[in-house]
């Protein structure tokens, strides 16, 4: 998770760990009237809690218990659910005021998020499949033991498919994180992830991991040539102190992109549509910029050019800094890393490479053309494309024309299928 720059969790329990913090709260509830005992079990009486269902939106009378497990004759409603639950043979369990026994699946999560967070808190989490009934009870058992009990925000996302299928591993379906890492940039992994909107469904495919590769490696390439002019253009930036002085165009384009930015993550964090739009005609205006230093300009007019350059790069750093896509190395270095994971998705080292380019330069000196084609068609099959640059020939990773058949293999699987392509 490191590898993706995601943030490590401030606190990581275990259940286990916490039976007092879970007895207790049961026995706030009973204590309440909400739950009750039966031959060392707790359940959770819905019909004492009048909002059992605000959150998915379901209604009690609809709910259709025992259409897929039958319904404890126990329960004073089919809808009940279990607290605790009495010790089974062959089950962990532990003493508690009503037996040996242990937590029903949905009071975990009610007592450890008390203990570590309070009855209040900001943001809860889970995947779309939690809102009913995982959410919904713990919702009722949390204001059942205390009133004040409240989440200002829940977030469900949508699940990674596979094949348009959810991945999970009792499917043996699911890619780890570390088997795709081994043929992509964790930071295309993130590209990829965000480029949905997280209540969205992401199916997996290779099409869109090479396309988050090439478009990230467009980004770092754009920041790095930034970096690398301004660096060679030190000298001319003022240092008086005085606002930068921008062109119209880029004055215009730093202003759209801090409302877009603003505006979009502001509607339910849409970060899909964040990384389209103003972000890219903002990379489009750095290399339009970088392309005019390049050319005779009067000193004023380049100075604006330059100052461009550096307010619109640090308005781009900064949407890549929220969004945790600004890499944790150099430009340089993430670049290089990016062309070493393309060679690896083509079976080829770099020194492959260099000796078709060269191949291919003698083959053009020659003036055989349609080989030179052909050679760079077959690097650009595998991931690979050749750019002419003046007499010399440089490379990039690129989008395959044509997808290998071959994918990071599943758990547990000899033969994987083959995902999607598009």
């Amino acid at each position: 998770m490191s590898d993706l720059q995601c943030l490590s969790p401030t606190h990581e329990p275990r259940v286990s760990d916490h039976m007092e913090q879970i007895k207790d709260m049961i026995t706030q509830i009973i204590n309440k009237d909400f739950g009750y005992v039966v031959d060392g079990d707790v359940f959770f009486a819905v019909d004492k809690f009048p909002n059992y269902g605000k959150l998915s939106g379901q209604k009690l009378e609809n709910n259709r218990a025992g259409e897929r497990v039958a319904v404890d004759s126990r329960k004073r409603n089919p809808s009940d659910f279990a607290l605790w639950k009495a010790a089974t043979p062959g089950e962990p369990s532990w003493d508690s005021p009503w037996g040996p026994g242990r937590p029903g699946w949905h009071i975990e999560c009610s007592a450890m998020s008390a203990h570590y967070l309070s009855f209040k808190f900001d943001i809860h989490g889970g995947g779309l499949d939690l809102i009913f009934p995982h959410h919904e009870n713990e919702i009722a058992q949390s204001c059942a033991a205390c009133e004040e009990s409240d989440v200002s925000y829940w977030m469900h996302n949508g699940h990674v498919t596979n094949n348009n299928e959810k991945m999970s591993k009792s499917l043996g379906n699911f890619f780890t994180i570390r088997q795709i890492t081994e043929r992509y940039h964790p930071l295309a992994l993130r590209y990829f992830l965000i480029n949905a909107h997280y209540r969205s469904p992401l199916n997996y495919s290779v099409v869109q991991l090479e396309g988050a590769s090439d478009a990230i490696f467009y980004i770092y390439q754009s920041l790095k040539d930034c970096q690398d002019a301004l660096l060679q253009l030190q000298e001319e930036i003022p240092n008086d102190g005085k606002p930068a002085r921008t062109t119209p165009d880029a004055k215009e384009c730093i202003s759209k992109l801090c409302n877009e930015f603003q505006v979009k993550m502001s509607d339910d964090l849409s970060t899909s549509l964040i990384l389209t739009g103003a972000f890219l005609e903002a990379l489009k205006l750095v290399n339009n910029l970088l392309t005019m230093l390049k050319k005779k300009q009067q000193k004023q007019q380049r100075l604006l050019v330059i100052e461009s350059l550096k307010e619109i790069g640090k308005e781009v750093t900064k949407v890549l800094d929220v969004l945790g896509l600004q890499p944790p190395c150099s430009y340089n270095e993430v670049l290089l890393q990016l062309k070493e994971k393309a060679l690896t998705r083509a079976g080829l080292v770099e020194d492959d490479v260099i000796r078709l380019i060269n191949k291919r330069a003698e083959v053009r000196r020659n003036k055989d053309f349609l080989k030179s084609d052909q050679m760079r068609a077959h690097l650009q099959a595998k991931g690979i494309a050749l750019m002419d640059v003046g007499t010399e020939t440089i490379w990039r990773p690129c989008v395959p024309v044509q997808q290998e058949s071959e994918v990071v293999p599943s758990e547990g699987q000899k033969v994987p299928p083959k995902p999607e392509t598009a």
